[in-house]
């Protein structure tokens, strides 16, 4: 194994690979306004598809953001997109009834079915491909309790997904390290810098005016809606919609004690020979596996390159530090890969919820979207979507997660004191198979 002090290559950048393509827009001089119809807070995936929306709608929208447009957790992440919802239709079940499981269920199913018909309909170059999804089992209980899972069938959700057997795996994936597992065929992937960049573009030309590094330091109510008070200035808004997800923060407490900010960690190697790529990545599959602690990767569009996410630290946000966690983790499944460096090394902010799942709402003219547990490239388009429709008098009802408890727990105020005992716990699970 290469020494962390060899990990990186000549090359190496501690910033996405995502931003090659695309990189990030230069700061902006658009002036604030003086009023707008409705005010959008974070021009990430979930504040532009609002923007769109409501631009379209005919409504003066002006998104602001405290950087670069895109420069969180929208061009940070693996570009992965599943159907979003974690707990499973049992455990649904048994929180909410059956015909509320279905519900969110299928709106999880919506969720990816938004970017395909987004992408496709806006003509948004950005490497999106069907390619399916391989879950690992990474114990032999695991890979039991995965089988049991895909012979539940229950009515309006359908995912078809089927198990392969470990002595089956490598026509999947080149690896010895699970005991087989389940592939959801309906999963897909894209480029999210490109991503982002087209949804920039189609905000723009449907009129929404964005204005980056412009932090708003107050937001308050006023008798007609809201004064949002920024380093640009004060702008009177009628609608504002909160669009920050893993970057909510004090100014507005209600949803800062509601999400649970998380550091998700990437790394690209360098680029690959092919036939290896072919050899580990037959199927070009986007990855995962049944770790609490859980890591995602996938072969880049390009098949040239492998990105590799988990949470590898609580606190660190020094790349060249969390890079060679990362990689070492990428060999144990891989130990053909061992001689292989970091190109790009970088870390985003994704928001959690104690239910672990995502919630949208609207209060007295303020929208939300946010909580989507790691799983945002889909659902926070979607939600971004329906808040933005609603903003503009299309839609009242903002479905499953609008009709759900948004929970909170005593004396949380938004700092995850709790993550380190409870990363601890994971591991110990992890390292135990349970």
């Amino acid at each position: 194994m290469t020494q962390p002090e060899d990990c990186f290559s000549p090359e190496f950048k501690p910033e996405p690979y995502w931003w090659e393509a695309s990189p990030r827009p230069a700061g902006d001089l658009t002036a604030l306004p003086a009023s707008a119809d409705v005010v959008i807070i974070g021009s990430g995936y979930t504040g532009l598809h609002a923007a769109v929306q409501t631009a379209r709608a005919g409504l003066e929208t002006v998104v602001v953001d405290a950087e670069a447009a895109g420069f969180g957790c929208s061009t940070r992440n693996g570009g992965q997109i599943s159907t979003s919802v974690k707990p499973s239709f049992s455990a649904l079940t048994r929180r909410y009834g059956e015909q509320r499981a279905i519900a969110i269920l299928k709106e999880g199913q919506a969720s990816l079915d938004h970017v395909s018909d987004f992408v496709g309909q806006e003509k948004i170059a950005c490497d999106f491909g069907v390619v399916g999804r391989f879950h690992g089992a990474h114990t032999a209980g695991q890979y039991d309790k995965l089988a049991r899972d895909c012979e539940v069938r229950h009515p309006g959700f359908e995912t078809g997904a089927f198990v392969v057997s470990r002595d089956k795996q490598h026509s999947e994936l080149g690896t010895d390290a699970y005991h087989g597992g389940i592939v959801f065929p309906r999963h897909a992937s894209l480029d999210p810098g490109k991503y982002h960049s087209g949804l920039l573009g189609v905000a723009k030309a449907a009129g929404a005016s964005i204005v980056s590094q412009c932090r708003v330091n107050d937001l308050e109510r006023s008798p007609q809606g809201f004064e949002v008070s920024t380093d640009k200035g004060r702008i009177r808004a009628n609608k504002v919609i909160i669009a920050t997800n893993g970057y909510t923060g004090p100014l507005t407490p209600w949803h800062q004690r509601r999400v649970i900010p998380i550091g998700s960690y990437v790394i690209a190697t360098e680029e690959i020979p092919a036939e290896v790529m072919d050899r580990l990545f037959p199927t070009n599959r986007i990855l995962s596996d049944t770790r609490k602690l859980v890591y995602y990767y996938r072969p880049s569009p390009d098949r040239k390159r492998i990105l590799f996410g988990g949470r590898v630290s609580l606190q660190e946000t020094d790349p060249r530090k969390s890079g060679p966690k990362l990689l070492a983790e990428l060999v144990r499944l891989f130990p053909e890969l061992k001689h292989t460096r970091i190109s790009h090394s970088w870390s985003g902010i994704v928001a959690f919820t104690f239910d672990t799942l995502m919630h949208c709402g609207e209060d007295s003219g303020l929208y939300y979207a946010m909580g989507y547990c790691g799983s945002g490239v889909g659902m926070a388009g979607y939600l971004g979507s329906k808040v933005g429709k609603a903003a503009a008098g299309f839609e009242k009802d903002l479905g499953a997660f609008s009709q759900i408890p948004f929970q909170t727990r005593p004396l949380y105020t938004g700092d995850p004191w709790f993550l380190a005992p409870s990363v601890a716990v994971y591991r110990l699970r992890d390292r135990l198979g349970i």
